[in-house]
């Protein structure tokens, strides 16, 4: 069952019914102010952090299930009354009054969403979006008379704040309850409220809603905008017809603007609310600080200033083509036209933009990630650089520099860091053993796609603290030795608090109820091992002794000690390798770990959890086993015990017990989460793989499994957004198997792009240059992929002819790796046979 439709020309989602399984989400913004708003106008505002500085105010676990940002209400009154009363009240979003709608649409496009909604004849238009290098979003609401008569409408916006920590706004009453303050401002031709909670004391920063027109009246105080027992669904002063004029003195501050609209028919109106956050500097946060008249007045100029940049219809349709035009230019940087629209839409419009957000949220902010306490993830970082690098080359640098500054001296790193203070995260720690390779991952990423090599002489410190600054390669080569340097019995890397799963916590004996598996006191005895930990250092130690290669001597770095330290680290390479293949595999596929114990986890000899999907990804995509026919033995392996119509899940079969030497894994219900659930953000590692192995059709297949487009017939199955990935299905073994969860942040954004960018349609960048070596399935036979890469566009058109070649303006190269022009040129034609 679908909910709505793909409008590819218009790169959008047009959701057709406001009733769909879960609230179906958009992301506005790209810098510093971020908004998230539902298919019902649900969702939340924060600056940069979505803990420190949350805007407006979200409640999760609500019921009704969504809520939040922006609430507006339509109200069609009978102006032959003494005094005006609404004949009927709707929401141009549906929520929050749920007054059924005559019409409805939800457009979720690239940095927008729009609202079309009627009823009595009233058409509405709600236009919201995040302009680009603005802290603000935009609303413009257009109302439309369609019927034969003149109305009176009433439009009420309004928006609840947040008084800025979101975890102390939702916990400490205790004060909170008594700090609210706001200032209300009046001009000729707009309304201004302000919310400048803390403002007199440590803070410098204030936000404000405001509309482009006068107002009938407004109010600040929630208690007398809802009244008793009332919800946002059927506030008071919306029945009773006027508003109350409050001013907010603790408890619940608002801002909620009323404007009356007198409308002929066939005209339309148009309002531009706009929700600003301001920051300003300390000797600039008061009006006139040496008026006795004017203490404690805000100094509203930067206010003003921002506001009456989109004051008007015309700045905001200017601003909302800016943006367009912006999105417009990012998507050309790779795009292909295959004959197939569900490919072509999810690679040139859904799959880059899911990699923009990622890239500006990690896993910190959504419905599902609250954003009240991960920040930004070191390992999730630096895997979503891979899918935006070729995108924003610029930011993915700036990103590299403050992910390594959180690494300590020894190679190991905070596992999170608060993007508002970058920081690391202290209630999360470190020891997760797999983080500092992730480094290595992303530098790569970022010097195969731009040739800056200078990144590697950058002086960036350890921890944040002054004075310990080396340059990045310092910190990749520790990143390096850390893993060489904490090797288990098997000689196998020790996988410390957990490696990319989170939830296998072989060294933390949990028995208390509540406790943080990952955060618990870590009872690491140098035994228990990672083999996926081992396939990651044989991939990106790979990389790094190609880097030093490559590039150490632009770092001054000596032929001979280029020759001994790579030298050095292939041979370590080797040893792991090795070891994974001997002690790391179990006859059929290989060996997840080895736990505090020394038992292999992950193995045929066990009765639940006989086989993992990680290693046998990350192995395979190391290049371990293509040349014995292990990896092609446990990719048969997981096409036969992980994989189902949903895609493969992460192991097999789910446990059906709480095992302690296990830790949070088997903590889950059979068939969710890491029990057996399908996480998406590995399904591309076993695309990728099959790929290497020349298993093309498998690995499309694989590809289409779980991929949106592909299943947006199933919505009322999967639930989640059909447009986005989600983090997890549920898998064969749940009650309810192809359930998603938990999407838009998630790592299978960036690593889905990679697979199917990369290795599907083969178009990879190197350190030397455009490699190009598709795996496609036979269906597709003649395809054309644009991609920008260093300055230079390159036209690849391929076609199905049996033979491998790659050939530049008619020359056929030896390889298969188009180098860099050396000159001016800007466009390459490469023919591509397969």
């Amino acid at each position: 069952m679908k909910y709505g439709h793909f409008d590819d020309s218009a790169r959008e989602y047009v959701i057709e019914t406001p009733a769909t399984p879960l609230p179906w989400i958009n992301y506005l913004g790209n810098e510093d102010f971020f908004s998230l708003v539902s298919n019902t106008g649900g969702g939340y505002s924060f600056y940069k952090d979505a803990k420190l500085r949350r805007i407006t105010r979200y409640r999760y676990n609500n019921v009704p299930g969504d809520n939040g940002s922006r609430n507006y209400y339509l109200s069609l009154m009978d102006s032959n009354a003494i005094n005006a009363k609404p004949i009927d009240t709707w929401s141009p979003t549906f929520l929050p009054c749920k007054t059924p709608l005559d019409s409805y649409k939800c457009r979720q496009g690239i940095g927008y969403t729009v609202f079309e909604a009627a009823r009595h004849g009233i058409e509405s238009k709600l236009t919201a979006f995040v302009p680009l290098k603005t802290n603000a979003e935009i609303n413009r609401l257009d109302v439309t008379n369609t019927t034969d008569e003149p109305v009176v409408l009433d439009v009420t916006g309004s928006v609840e704040w947040c008084l800025w920590n979101a975890v102390d706004d939702s916990s400490n009453f205790q004060r909170n309850l008594s700090t609210g303050e706001v200032e209300i401002e009046q001009q000729s031709d707009a309304t201004l409220i302000y919310h400048k909670t803390e403002f007199k004391e440590r803070r410098n920063h204030y936000a404000f809603f405001a509309v482009n027109s006068p107002v009938v009246g407004f109010d600040t105080s929630r208690d007398e905008f809802l009244g008793k027992f009332n919800g946002w669904d059927t506030p008071q002063v919306i029945a009773e017809g006027q508003v109350h004029d409050s001013v907010a003195h603790g408890w619940f501050p608002i801002a909620a603007d009323r404007v009356r609209l007198e409308l002929e028919p066939g005209e339309t109106k148009s309002l531009i609310f706009v929700l600003g956050y301001i920051e300003v500097a300390k000797e600039d946060k008061w009006e006139d600080p040496d008026n006795p008249a004017k203490v404690g007045i805000i100094n509203k100029k930067p206010a003003h200033e921002l506001f009456r940049r989109f004051a008007t219809v015309e700045q905001v349709e200017a601003a909302l083509k800016e943006l367009n035009t912006y999105w417009t230019e990012l998507l050309t940087t790779y795009s292909v036209e295959s004959g197939d629209e569900k490919l072509d839409r999810m690679v040139n419009i859904w799959h880059q933009y899911q990699c923009m957000v990622t890239f500006n949220m990690s896993r910190s902010a959504s419905y599902y990630e609250s954003g009240m306490g991960r920040g930004m993830g070191f390992r999730d970082s630096n895997q979503d650089l891979l899918g935006f690098v070729h995108l924003i080359p610029g930011r993915a640098r700036q990103r590299i520099i403050d992910i390594a500054s959180t690494q300590m001296e020894d190679g190991s790193a905070w596992h999170q860091y608060q993007p508002l203070t970058k920081k690391g995260n202290a209630d999360i720690g470190g020891g997760f053993n797999d983080d500092p390779l992730w480094l290595v991952a992303g530098v790569n990423a970022y010097l195969a796609e731009t040739g800056d090599a200078s990144i590697l002489t950058e002086p960036v410190p350890f921890n944040n603290v002054e004075g310990s600054e080396v340059p990045l390669l310092e910190h990749l080569r520790r990143s390096v030795n850390f893993t060489i340097t904490h090797k288990g019995p098997h000689g196998i890397p020790l996988i410390g608090r957990a490696d990319w799963n989170d939830c296998l916590n072989l060294n933390c004996f949990s028995d208390t109820p509540g406790e943080s598996f990952q955060t618990v006191e870590n009872n690491d005895t140098g035994v228990a091992e990672s083999v996926f930990i081992g396939g990651m250092f044989v991939l990106y130690g790979g990389q790094y002794a190609d880097i030093i290669e490559h590039y150490g001597q632009l770092t001054g770095m000596t032929d001979a000690e280029i020759a001994a330290e790579a030298a050095n680290v292939r041979a370590e390479i080797g040893q792991v390798s090795e070891a994974v293949e001997t002690a790391g595999w179990d006859g059929e596929w290989f060996v997840r770990a080895y736990d505090a114990y020394s038992r292999k986890v992950g193995t045929h000899e066990d009765t639940e959890g006989q086989i993992y999907i990680e290693p046998q990804g990350m192995c395979v995509m190391a290049g371990i086993g293509l040349d014995d026919g292990k990896a092609q033995q446990a990719l048969k392996s997981v096409k036969d015990k992980l994989t189902c119509d949903w895609g493969t899940a992460i192991l097999a079969p789910a446990y059906s017990t709480y095992r302690i030497e296990l830790g949070e894994i088997s903590s889950y219900p059979r068939g969710y989460k890491e029990n057996g659930g399908i996480f998406c953000h590995n399904n591309p590692w076993i695309s990728i793989a099959n790929a290497l192995a020349d298993n093309n059709e498998e690995a499309f297949a694989v590809y289409q499994r779980n991929c949106p487009a592909y299943v947006e017939d199933k919505s009322d199955i999967r639930k989640v957004e059909p447009y986005v990935y989600c983090q997890m299905v549920a898998g064969p073994e749940a009650p309810t198997p192809g359930e998603g969860k938990n999407s838009w942040l998630t790592g299978t954004a960036a690593w889905t792009f990679v697979d199917v960018s990369q290795y599907l349609l083969g178009v990879r960048p190197t350190l030397d240059g455009l490699a190009i070596e598709p795996h496609l399935p036979e269906q597709f036979t003649d395809l054309i992929v644009t991609r920008v890469f260093r300055g230079v566009t390159y036209r690849i058109a391929m076609k199905r002819t049996g033979e491998r070649t790659v050939s530049v303006n008619g020359e056929r190269l030896a390889g298969n790796v188009v180098p860099v022009p050396t000159d001016d040129t800007k466009l390459v034609e490469v023919a591509v046979t397969f």
